[in-house]
C-alpha cells in the first residue's frame, strides 16, 4: 500500500502510478495539454507541474511516479505563475479566433487560459501564419492553432500504428505534417481528431455547422458496420446526427474508432432513404436500373401494404405449402428484429427456410470449428490479442475487415509479440511480421506442411481423437512446400520455430479462407494447428450482428440459443413456449433458396434488411432467380438492387433510429440505442404486423419485451436482462447454458487434386477495402470521398505487360460478364491476381464471379475465376 498526500488529502494506492493518475483517482484535477490517457507519458507541455515536498524544483505530474509518504501540492501561487507563463508562450502564435473555431466550447487551451490567464499578451511580433488545409476528404487542418503537444503524432504512431504524421523542422519552425506532404496518406481513423486538444485537426463533416453547447443529446450506442461492436457516442442537434465520437474506457474499443465508425454515419440522413411502403405496378421484365422507382412502384399506406403482403403469403402457403416460402434475415438488424423474423417464419409461415448472408463465410466456419472444440470456441475477448505472444493471421487483413481488432494485433507486436501472416496482409506489413506468401491457390499444401511440422515438433496431445484421426496421415515435407508454394526453407523454418514455441498463441481467420476451394479442409487444418499449439481462434466478422442473428436462430438448422433444430427435445421447448409446432425438417440455405427460385419451387421470399442480388456471388444469376419468384417482399432503408425487384417494399428504420441489441464477434451482447427520430416502423414491428394480419399475433410493445422472451426460451440467454447488458455483464457464456455434450464426427473433404496456376492467366479476387462495408457505406458521402469508386487493382508487372497506368480505363471480363473500371497499380499484389471490391452499385465483383458450394460449410467458393483485362480507348 502506498500512502501519499495531495493538497492535504490522504490517498492510499494499491499499485504504483504517476502523480497525475493518483490525483485523478482522487478526483483532483491537474491541468494538462500533452497528456492523454490513451498515450504514453510525454511531459512536454509542463502544465502539470506540481510542488513535491523536499524536491526543490517543480515536477511534471504526468511522469513522476508516486512514492510512499510523498506530499504534493497542485495549486500554489508559484505553480499558477509558471502555468500562466507557459500559456502565454503558447499564445504567441496561437490565433485568437475562438468565435470562429469549431473547437470553442470544448477546447482545452481555451479552458486553461480562462482559468490561469494571461489576460493580455506581451509579445508584439507578428503571429506565424499557416494556411488552413482542406485537401483531405474528411479532415480539416489548421496548423496556426497547433501547440505541438504531439498527441496526434503519438496516437498515429503509438496506438493506431499508421505513422502517417510527424513533427517537421525544429524549434520555432516545428509543425506537424503528413509524411506525404499535402494530403494525408493514411487510414482516416480520425483518432488524431479525438486527441487534439485544440482546433488544429478537426472533422470536415460538421465544419461550422454547430457549437458543442448546441447539442441537445448524446446517445451511447454501437457502431453499425463490422462485428467488433465498437461503442460510440452519437451527438444530435435538430434531430440530425452532427458527430460521432468514441467513448473512453469501453471494453471493446476504449476510445478508438475506424474510418467507417467515425465518418460513416451520414447514410442515416440520406435523401435516398425510403419513406413510404411501395407496391409494384410494373412487370418484373422491366430493367429496374433503366427506369425510376416511380415507374416501377406506387406509394401505399402501411395498412394497405401489410394487408396485401399477409394475404399473398397466405395464398401461396395454402396453394403450394409452407416450404414454398423462405426468409432472409439480416446481420445489420438487431437481435430482437432477427428473433421475431425467425419466429414469424416458423410459426406464421411454418417453415425452417431461414438464412442470411452469414452463410457466405462466418456461419459455416463457426459451426465447423465449434463442432471440433465446442460452443464458444470462437468467443474470445478481442483485447486478449494484444497479450498473445504470437498471432497467426490467415484469410484476410484484419486491419481492413475489423480495424479495431487489427489494432490489437499491432499492439501485440509493439509489446514484443510475434506476428505470423499467410498471404497478403497489407495492414500488418510494418509490424515485423514473419510472412509466408504461397503461390496463388497453394495454401492447402502450406497448411498441410505446417500441421506436419507441428506434429513432429510437439506431438499429438491425445485429447481430441476425432481431430487427430483426420490429420495423422498428413505428411508434407519442407521440400514439397518450397517446390509447390514457392516458400524458401529458411523462411518456413523460422515461421515454424516461432509458432511451435508460442505459449499464448492466437489464430485470426478471415473469410478468404472459408470462401476458397476446399475451405472445409483448410478449416480442419487450421483447427489442427490451433489444437497442436493450444491457441485461441478469432473469426473475422464483416457485419455488425452476424453472431447475433445466428444466436437468435436465423439459420435453417438452428433454433434460438444456437440449438440444433434436429434435436426433438430442443424443438419441444420452443414449441411449448410458442404454443405451436415447429417443422423438424432442416430448411433451405440462402444458396439453396436461389436454386429453388430458379427451378420455380420457391414461390415467395421475404427479405429483411439484406441485398442478396448484390451481396451473393454470381449476382446476375441471383437476379434472374429473384425475378422468377412469384412474390418478393423486401424491407430496407434504401431501394437496393433486391428491393427494385420486389412486389412490396417496406421502409425500415436504420441503426440510429431504433433500440435493441447487437452481439459482437466475442459474443458480447451490447445495447443499441435510438438517437434520432424518423417516421416509420422497426423491422420487428413490421414483421409483427404482417404476422398479426395472418392470424398469428406477435404481441410486443418494445424491444425489451422481445429480449425478455428470448431470455426465457433460449437456454443460452437464460435470465439475461437489459439491465445486465447495461452493466456490461452480457459476456459469453452469460448466465445460460452453452451447448455441451452434443458432438458429431468431423466432416471434411480432402481435395482430390491440386489446382495449377497458369503464369499467363489472371484470376479475379475479392478486395475487402478498409473504407467500405457492403453498399451501405457508399451512402455515406465522407467514405465515398475517401474511396470514391470501384477500381481494378493489378500488380506493377501486370500493368507493365499491358501498358497500363493508374487511372487508365480497362474492361475486366470473366465467363459471366464484364465491367469497365479504372486501374490502380498495387505493388503488394502478385502477378496472377486482379482485385475488385463488391461495394459500388453496378461495379461489384460478385457480378463477375461464379462459385461452387463447399460440401461441408455450404459457403461459396469463389476461387479460380479467370479474368481478362483489356484497355478501353476513350
Amino acid at each position: 500500500m502506498i500512502t501519499i498526500s495531495i493538497n492535504g488529502k490522504e490517498i492510499r494506492l494499491e499499485k504504483p502510478m504517476t502523480v497525475l493518475e493518483a490525483a485523478r483517482s482522487a478526483g483532483i484535477k491537474i491541468p494538462t495539454l500533452c497528456w492523454h490517457e490513451q498515450l504514453e507519458k510525454y511531459g512536454g507541455c509542463r502544465l502539470c507541474l506540481v510542488e513535491v515536498e523536499k524536491m526543490p524544483r517543480l515536477q511534471t505530474a504526468c511522469t513522476l511516479m508516486v512514492a510512499d509518504g510523498m506530499v504534493i501540492r497542485t495549486e500554489t501561487g508559484r505553480i499558477a505563475d509558471v502555468r500562466r507563463g507557459i500559456l502565454e508562450f503558447l499564445l504567441i502564435n496561437h490565433p485568437l479566433d475562438c468565435p470562429y473555431c469549431d473547437k470553442a466550447g470544448e477546447c482545452d487551451l481555451q479552458d486553461l487560459v480562462e482559468k490561469y490567464g494571461p489576460v493580455t499578451g506581451r509579445f508584439k511580433e507578428k503571429k506565424r501564419k499557416v494556411p488552413e488545409s482542406l485537401e483531405d476528404p474528411v479532415i480539416v487542418r489548421n496548423m496556426e492553432r497547433c501547440i505541438v503537444c504531439t498527441r496526434c503524432v503519438r496516437m498515429c504512431e503509438g496506438v493506431q500504428g499508421a505513422s502517417a504524421i510527424a513533427v517537421i523542422d525544429r524549434g520555432g519552425h516545428s509543425h506537424i505534417e503528413p509524411f506525404s506532404g499535402g494530403r494525408f496518406d493514411c487510414e482516416y481513423c480520425g483518432n488524431c481528431v479525438s486527441v487534439c486538444p485544440v482546433g488544429a485537426i478537426m472533422s470536415k463533416l460538421h465544419r461550422h455547422s454547430y457549437r458543442p453547447w448546441q447539442l441537445v443529446d448524446e446517445v451511447e450506442t454501437i457502431c453499425p458496420y463490422c462485428g467488433v461492436g465498437c461503442t460510440l457516442v452519437v451527438q444530435v442537434r435538430d434531430d440530425v446526427i452532427k458527430r460521432v465520437v468514441p467513448k473512453l474506457g469501453t471494453v471493446v474499443n476504449n476510445g478508438l474508432l475506424c474510418s467507417r465508425g467515425r465518418f460513416g454515419y451520414e447514410f442515416v440522413g440520406s435523401k435516398e432513404r425510403l419513406t413510404k411502403p411501395l407496391i409494384r405496378i410494373a412487370s418484373k421484365t422491366h430493367d429496374a436500373s433503366r427506369v425510376t422507382h416511380n415507374e416501377i412502384f406506387r406509394e401505399a399506406t402501411w395498412e394497405e401494404a401489410i394487408s396485401f403482403v399477409a394475404k399473398k403469403l397466405e395464398e401461396i402457403k395454402d396453394k403450394y405449402g409452407s416450404d414454398s416460402i423462405a426468409g432472409i434475415a439480416s446481420p445489420r438488424c438487431t437481435n430482437e428484429d432477427n428473433y421475431i423474423f425467425q419466429k414469424f417464419m416458423r410459426t406464421a409461415i411454418g417453415t425452417n427456410n431461414i438464412d442470411s448472408t452469414a452463410r457466405t463465410g462466418f456461419a459455416g466456419a463457426q459451426n465447423f470449428i465449434e463442432n471440433i472444440f465446442g460452443q464458444g470456441a470462437t468467443a474470445n475477448i478481442i483485447p486478449g490479442l494484444s497479450n498473445s505472444d504470437s498471432v497467426l493471421v490467415i484469410g484476410g487483413d484484419p486491419t481492413a475487415i475489423n480495424p479495431i481488432l487489427g489494432l490489437q494485433i499491432r499492439a501485440c507486436s509493439r509489446k514484443g509479440g510475434n506476428i505470423l501472416t499467410i498471404g497478403k496482409v497489407k495492414g500488418l506489413r510494418f509490424f515485423n511480421p514473419v510472412s509466408l506468401k504461397p503461390v496463388l491457390y497453394t495454401e492447402t499444401v502450406l497448411l498441410e506442411g505446417i500441421v506436419t511440422a507441428l506434429r513432429e515438433r510437439i506431438g499429438l496431445p491425445g485429447s481430441n481423437p476425432n481431430l487427430e484421426a483426420g490429420i495423422k496421415d498428413i505428411n508434407i515435407s519442407d521440400g514439397e512446400i518450397e517446390k509447390t508454394c514457392g516458400i524458401k526453407g529458411n523462411d518456413f523454418t523460422m515461421f515454424m520455430k516461432i509458432l511451435s514455441e508460442s505459449s499464448t498463441p492466437s489464430i485470426v481467420i478471415g473469410k478468404e479462407l472459408v470462401q476458397s476451394n476446399s475451405g472445409n479442409y483448410k478449416l480442419l487444418l487450421i483447427a489442427a494447428i490451433n489444437y497442436l499449439i493450444n491457441g485461441r481462434i478469432y473469426l473475422l466478422s464483416e457485419r455488425a450482428n452476424e453472431q447475433g442473428l445466428l444466436d437468435m436462430g436465423c439459420a435453417p438448422d438452428l433454433l434460438p440459443g444456437y440449438r440444433p433444430l434436429t434435436f426433438a427435445e430442443f424443438r419441444r421447448k420452443y414449441e411449448n413456449s410458442w404454443k405451436t409446432s415447429i417443422p423438424d425438417k432442416v430448411g433451405f440455405s440462402i444458396f439453396e433458396m436461389m436454386d429453388a427460385a430458379k427451378e420455380g419451387s420457391l414461390k415467395a421470399l421475404y427479405v429483411m434488411g439484406e441485398n442478396p442480388v448484390f451481396n451473393l456471388p454470381d449476382a446476375r444469376s441471383v437476379e434472374a432467380a429473384m425475378k422468377n419468384i412469384d412474390f418478393l417482399v423486401v424491407q430496407d432503408i434504401f431501394l437496393t438492387e433486391t428491393a427494385r425487384l420486389a412486389d412490396v417494399v417496406f421502409p425500415a428504420l436504420s441503426w440510429s433510429e431504433k433500440d435493441g441489441t447487437f452481439t459482437n464477434m466475442e459474443r458480447r451482447i451490447q445495447r443499441l440505442r435510438k438517437a434520432v427520430h424518423r417516421e416509420g416502423m422497426e423491422d420487428w414491428r413490421i414483421i409483427s404486423e404482417v404476422s398479426k394480419h395472418m392470424g398469428v399475433p406477435l404481441n410486443y410493445s418494445n424491444p425489451e419485451d422481445i429480449f425478455n422472451e428470448v431470455s426465457k426460451v433460449s437456454p443460452l440467454h437464460r435470465d439475461m436482462t437489459y439491465e445486465d447488458i447495461e452493466k456490461g455483464e452480457a459476456v459469453y457464456p452469460y448466465k445460460g447454458e452453452p451447448l455441451r455434450g452434443v458432438s458429431e464426427e468431423i466432416k471434411f473433404q480432402v481435395p482430390s487434386s491440386k489446382f495449377q496456376v497458369s503464369d499467363k492467366k489472371l484470376y479475379l479476387k475479392l478486395e475487402r477495402p478498409l473504407f467500405h462495408s457492403g453498399t451501405l457505406s457508399t451512402k455515406a458521402p465522407a467514405l465515398v470521398n475517401i474511396y470514391p469508386e470501384a477500381m481494378a487493382r493489378i500488380s506493377p508487372d501486370t500493368a507493365k505487360s499491358l501498358s497500363l497506368g493508374d487511372g487508365d480505363i480497362v474492361r475486366v471480363s470473366t465467363k459471366i460478364g464484364s465491367l469497365e473500371l479504372p486501374v490502380s497499380v498495387d505493388k503488394e499484389l502478385d502477378n496472377s491476381s486482379v482485385l475488385l471490391s463488391n461495394n459500388f452499385e453496378g461495379k461489384g465483383a460478385f457480378s463477375l464471379m461464379e462459385y461452387t458450394l463447399d460440401s461441408v460449410t455450404k459457403a461459396p467458393c469463389i476461387d479460380y475465376n479467370e479474368a481478362r483485362i483489356e484497355k478501353v480507348n476513350i
